[in-house]
């Protein structure tokens, strides 16, 4: 099995739960792979994926190498890595003459931009509001091309979290505020809703799919519950032990910020089964206490 985004924050879990049911998993890597079970590889280079595919001969393909930081500053380089490096992947495995048993490729909830509906399901229009979502979107349409000749499934991820995170995303933001018991916290949008998932059920769940290779559907990946930002920062009030005092900096805020994010996990659940479920209080207290 071949994992791009092997030493991300998702691939790190990924992969623990992929070797824990007996999966031999190579890890894809930009800079000098450290291992046997490494490889350097750059999505944006075509010949890069040619030699690496050519190497690793993969039964499965896990893709989850993107740019994942909505406010990331180049807006040219999601399309670069998100659509293009995807197309490069796809490309490389039909250039090696692999059949693999299954191509699960990460695309995010987030192309569902400011959706009315209370519980969110594959059938929704998409509405992109960043560029992060457009690229994703873009992706999706590209992949379905390749639908005829591999078994892909494509995962729309809503918001997650867990301990290893990097700091710049809310709740790692919010809790290494109250890790530092920091009297005051700035944070930007506070009227925003969200369906929080632990990163854990997000591996949990991308396994399963793996086995189940349910080809050319695409799947929420999600708990199901909307938690506002108040009631996070509620939460962490509980776990710590005391208040602090939050306030608005504009220069956080965004115009186009997604009010309420929260998904439907019925299709997940129906082709899968129940996945392994965190409540957020227990996530932030694995956070707080890490």
């Amino acid at each position: 099995m071949l994992l791009t985004g092997a030493r991300g924050f998702t691939g790190i879990y990924v992969r623990e739960e992929l070797e824990r049911a007996g999966y031999t998993v190579v890890g894809a890597i930009v800079g000098a792979a450290a291992g046997p079970h490494e490889v350097t590889l750059d999505i944006t280079a075509p010949d890069n994926c040619r030699r690496v595919m050519e190497k690793v001969r993969p039964d499965y393909l896990v893709h989850l190498a993107a740019i994942s930081f909505v406010q990331h500053a180049d807006a040219e380089a999601f399309y670069r890595v998100n659509v293009i490096g995807t197309l490069n992947l796809l490309q490389a495995i039909a250039d090696a003459g692999l059949s693999p048993r299954c191509v699960l490729v990460a695309s995010s909830a987030n192309i569902y931009g400011n959706a009315r509906a209370d519980q969110i399901t594959e059938a929704q229009p998409p509405q992109p509001v960043n560029h992060y979502a457009v690229s994703k979107l873009a992706m999706e349409h590209m992949v379905r091309t390749w639908s005829d000749r591999m078994p892909i499934v494509l995962t729309r991820p809503f918001n997650y979290t867990g301990v290893g995170q990097e700091p710049h995303f809310l709740i790692p933001k919010i809790v290494s505020h109250f890790v530092q018991r920091a009297p005051v916290i700035e944070l930007g949008n506070l009227d925003v809703e969200r369906d929080f998932s632990d990163v854990r059920m997000v591996a949990n769940a991308y396994r399963r799919l793996i086995e189940e290779a349910p080809a050319g559907e695409v799947f929420n990946i999600c708990s199901g519950r909307g938690h506002t930002l108040g009631g996070v920062l509620d939460m962490m009030s509980a776990i710590a032990g005391y208040t602090i005092d939050v306030r608005v900096n504009p220069a956080f805020t965004r115009a186009n910020e997604v009010k309420r994010l929260v998904g439907s996990a019925e299709k997940l659940q129906r082709a899968v089964g129940q996945v392994a479920t965190y409540p957020l209080e227990s996530t932030l207290d694995w956070m707080y206490n890490a």
